[in-house]
């Protein structure tokens, strides 16, 4: 393909995605003229339509812009998300135009740069977004293309200069072997995107892959126990990178830092759960190994806010709790129940859960019941299917029977407003990785009585 900075045309097949939607912001900041479809208008396209992205919804050929008619000046960027039956993309495929994965893109972009990437089944986003803050903040020159929308900047995006660059190194279809790390992290290796792998030994084995992509191991930072060369990650237990002396202070974490080198003392970070203490360890791991000065961490890390969905407080009261999070593995509601019940041992706690794929419910059924009947009441919403077609036998009812909580059932969404105020428990969470966060605010508004 053409240099980047040679082509001025770029159209986008699934722009409104997260990552896809913080790459147009950045090759919009580079002066290029940017385009894109997708299915459905959302806040993000919204934001991108304001910022000069000319976006269609419809996908027919007609809606293509006869500017970008010509292939020499125009590159196509899609989401393995898109339908291979996409009309648009299939047009641009049969007229010989560069069409690349926005790994690939992502890949060039950062192949110039000091490129740290945030790799690991569970984490990727929040450790992103925390490193992204913290370089920021330290006045470091960096990039930043963050899954999620980060509170500090209300944005999937940070710039900051372009010596640097964070990346979310993402396993799905093996997109991360596209990138050129310099410095990476594996938060975590467990089995996920069996659709796409098979089996664990598959997964496992793309991400030692990975790992082999950083030249220097003293680079790549590994969560204590992984059969991975690296510095090792943990919280409360001898490694490299170690969180130590932990305790809670007005509802924060306040801990000590050893590194391979120094003792970090009292930095505070206000993210609950001990996962969350894990990524925010990874990142500082990160940004020392990238060369930032250590005086400026402790502030840095404290003023994080957060990332949407990812732990959201959206009503904070003596009695009652409203929380929305993005967990859609079981790995992760366990770690938001770890979360929950140590900052509210004493309280009971109603998760509404929506499945995400039909694959991941079925691989994983035993454990997201194991999981989901630690809470005291269930409320399962229809699977999401995103890309998937319907499994035959595998549905929230068959998922809701193996669930052991005294108190559970599979419920509309026109319901749900009313089920989750009528719920006796003072802590009540919204989790899934579907549309689940449309209904968040739908219930926000029902429990609050501002509808």
């Amino acid at each position: 393909m053409k240099e980047l900075k040679d082509i001025q045309n770029i159209y986008f097949v699934g722009v409104g995605g997260i990552g896809m939607s913080a790459l147009a912001r950045y090759v919009k900041l580079l002066g290029k003229t940017v385009f894109g479809y997708d299915k459905t208008p959302t806040k993000l396209t919204d934001e991108l339509i304001n910022e000069g992205v000319d976006i269609t919804f419809i996908d027919t050929v007609s809606e293509i812009d006869q500017t970008l008619l010509d292939p020499t000046n125009t590159l196509v960027v899609y989401t393995p998300a898109i339908p291979e039956n996409n009309r648009i993309l299939r047009f641009f495929n049969a007229e010989n135009f560069t069409v690349l994965k926005r790994a690939k893109l992502l890949g060039e972009v950062t192949k110039n740069t000091l490129c740290l990437a945030v790799a690991g089944t569970h984490g990727k986003t929040t450790t992103s977004a925390i490193l992204g803050h913290i370089l920021a903040e330290c006045n470091m020159p960096v990039t930043a293309f963050l899954g999620g929308i980060a509170e500090n900047y209300n944005s999937n995006f940070i710039s900051r200069g372009t010596e640097i660059t964070v990346v979310e190194a993402d396993e799905f279809d093996r997109s991360f072997l596209q990138l050129s790390p310099d410095i990476a992290c594996i938060t975590s290796m467990d089995p996920d995107h069996l659709d796409i792998y098979g089996d664990r030994v598959s997964i496992e084995r793309s991400f030692v892959e990975f790992a082999e992509l950083i030249s220097k191991k003293e680079n790549l930072l590994v969560k204590k126990g992984l059969p991975l060369e690296g510095k090792s990650v943990a919280v409360n237990e001898s490694a490299d990178y170690e969180a130590q002396n932990i305790r809670i202070e007005n509802e924060s974490y306040v801990f000590d830092l050893k590194t391979p080198s120094d003792l970090i003392k009292d930095l505070q970070f206000s993210l609950p759960g001990h996962h969350n203490l894990y990524n925010a360890v990874t990142a500082l791991g990160m940004a020392i190994s990238a060369g930032t000065p250590t005086p400026c961490l402790p502030k840095a890390l404290r003023s994080f806010r957060g990332v949407q969905r990812r732990f959201s407080y959206k009503i904070k009261r003596d009695d009652l709790v409203l929380i929305d999070d993005y967990a859609h593995h079981p790995t992760e509601i366990d770690a938001l129940f770890q979360a929950v019940s140590e900052l509210y041992p004493n309280d009971g706690k109603l998760i509404v859960f929506q499945p995400h794929l039909f694959s991941r419910t079925k691989d994983f059924a035993d454990d997201f019941a194991e999981s989901l009947s630690r809470f005291d009441e269930v409320l399962l919403l229809d699977i999401y299917a995103a890309r998937e077609e319907p499994i035959n036998g595998v549905t929230s009812e068959w998922l809701c029977d193996k669930i052991s909580a005294k108190s559970k059932k599979v419920i509309s969404k026109i319901m749900l407003p009313e089920s989750v105020q009528k719920s006796r428990c003072k802590i009540k969470l919204m989790v899934g990785a579907g549309d689940i966060g449309v209904e968040v605010d739908k219930v926000t508004k029902y429990v609050r009585d501002e509808r």
